[in-house]
């Protein structure tokens, strides 16, 4: 593995141990050259999932590319980095779990807004105004009102 520090392309393993899920193996690796340490993730490859966007255009989905559009909601947010890659790990095992091939980019921004209103309110609103393409303010009353309406129920 090489070094994401000084491309040193020999670096060792210093701690290996499964994640908590069981479906990937951590690695903590060291280069001997910067003396840096840095952490790597090892899973089993699994068929690549097709994302249908809006316009027809169908690209690979992609966990970084998901998990940087929950971060960016949650900024400046109480939500881990440990809760938001919980949220992505969610995500992955129901697209996972129905056996498609492809899935709708509708389908995975409804996962995403599901995640974030059990996790933070403010960065399910962020995300749901973005994702749904809020217009005006009356928009955010309307789905700040669903929201305290489902604490009333």
């Amino acid at each position: 593995m090489k070094c994401p520090f000084c491309d040193n392309p020999d670096t060792r393993v210093i701690d290996s141990r499964p994640t908590e899920e069981g479906h990937a193996i951590r690695r903590r690796r060291g280069c001997d050259k910067c003396n840096k340490r840095f952490t790597t993730y090892e899973k089993v490859e699994e068929t690549i999932l097709m994302v249908v966007k809006k316009d027809g255009k169908r690209e690979a989905f992609d966990r970084s590319k998901l998990l940087r559009g929950i971060a960016r909601a949650c900024e400046k947010r109480p939500v881990t980095m440990a809760a938001m890659e919980a949220m992505v790990d969610e995500i992955e095992r129901i697209l996972g779990s129905t056996m498609d091939k492809e899935v709708a980019s509708d389908r995975i921004g409804e996962l995403v807004m599901d995640q974030l209103k059990k996790v933070d309110e403010v960065a399910y609103v962020r995300f749901a105004s973005v994702y749904r393409q809020f217009t005006d303010v009356n928009t955010f009353v309307k789905e700040i009102e669903k929201l305290i309406g489902n604490h009333k129920e």
